[in-house]
């Protein structure tokens, strides 16, 4: 199926009709935020199954409960998606924690009066595109990949779910109020995940000891999650997701894209990696 067919368009990006209907959107434009909400930010396949994973146990002090009895589209919902509306979010006791894949301008009015804390993950493009691109060939909301070459092209353009890659790392770093976001990178996380969850729970005002940190990191892993029928999306039907063709979680590395991309792509790529992201000051992890 085609784009036209598969995808609406809101505020300039592509999104797929049978996760964002109307009422949603709408429901998320008028979301009121809280001071206290925690909102995971990420752009499609940087890491947000895994944040959905770490900070309900931060905010439970290592208590594993919610991820193991709860499924992570409930224990974290997406704002934007198709059953925030029904959801009660606005019941749901302080401090609710949040997902979107939105970009910074595309963020509800109330969230620029409140600023909620955010945490914006990052991930290497290549590895994000790699992951894109096996998800989208077991996704049948989404429009079949093609060949590499043809997604290359089309996720350079930003002409897939949630638009630009480049645009969402720009608005989001490039956020006029960064006091209320805490970024960390998903390559960051892989090398020092007890480091990392410090890092988080300190930003979230969470004083852990030591050994809950270290508990938190040690369960909080790739191989956990892929065996966690909470996070792993098994429970969502096949007619949705067919992991017969490619694992929800697949690796959870770093790299594995020189298994997708060829040089030349990779070359393709970091050309339009420079032109798109000139002028930008910040230090990504993958530099």
């Amino acid at each position: 199926m085609t784009e036209a067919e598969l995808y609406s368009v809101y505020k300039g990006v592509f999104v797929p009709k049978v996760l964002h209907p109307p009422e949603c959107l709408k429901y998320y434009e008028e979301f009121t935020f809280r001071p206290d909400d925690i909102l995971i930010v990420t752009y499609p396949k940087s890491g947000t199954t895994w944040m959905q994973e770490i900070v309900p146990v931060i905010q439970s002090e290592g208590d594993f409960t919610p991820i193991d009895t709860i499924p992570n589209w409930d224990r974290v919902p997406w704002l934007e998606e198709h059953r925030a509306n029904i959801l009660n979010l606005e019941q749901r006791p302080s401090p609710r924690i949040f997902a979107t894949h939105f970009h910074y301008n595309m963020m509800p009015e109330s969230y620029r009066k409140v600023k909620p804390r955010v945490l914006y993950v990052l991930r290497n493009p290549k590895d994000i595109f790699t992951s894109s691109y096996h998800y989208y060939g077991m996704a049948s909301f989404l429009v079949n990949p093609g060949t590499v070459d043809e997604f290359l092209e089309k996720f350079i353009d930003g002409k897939i779910m949630f638009g630009s890659w480049f645009d969402h790392v720009k608005g989001w770093i490039g956020a006029k109020e960064s006091d209320n976001i805490c970024s960390i990178f998903y390559e960051e996380m892989i090398r020092d995940l007890q480091g990392s969850v410090s890092k988080l729970a300190s930003f979230l005002g969470k004083s852990l000891s030591q050994d809950i940190v270290a508990k938190i990191a040690d369960r909080c892993v790739f191989k956990s999650m892929k065996q966690n029928k909470m996070s792993n999306y098994s429970l969502v039907p096949t007619e949705f997701f067919d992991q017969q063709k490619s694992a929800f979680l697949r690796k959870g590395t770093s790299g594995d894209w020189v298994n997708t991309m060829s040089p030349a792509q990779s070359e393709r790529f970091d050309a339009a990696y420079k032109e798109k992201m000139k002028g930008v000051n910040f230090k990504f992890d993958w530099d």
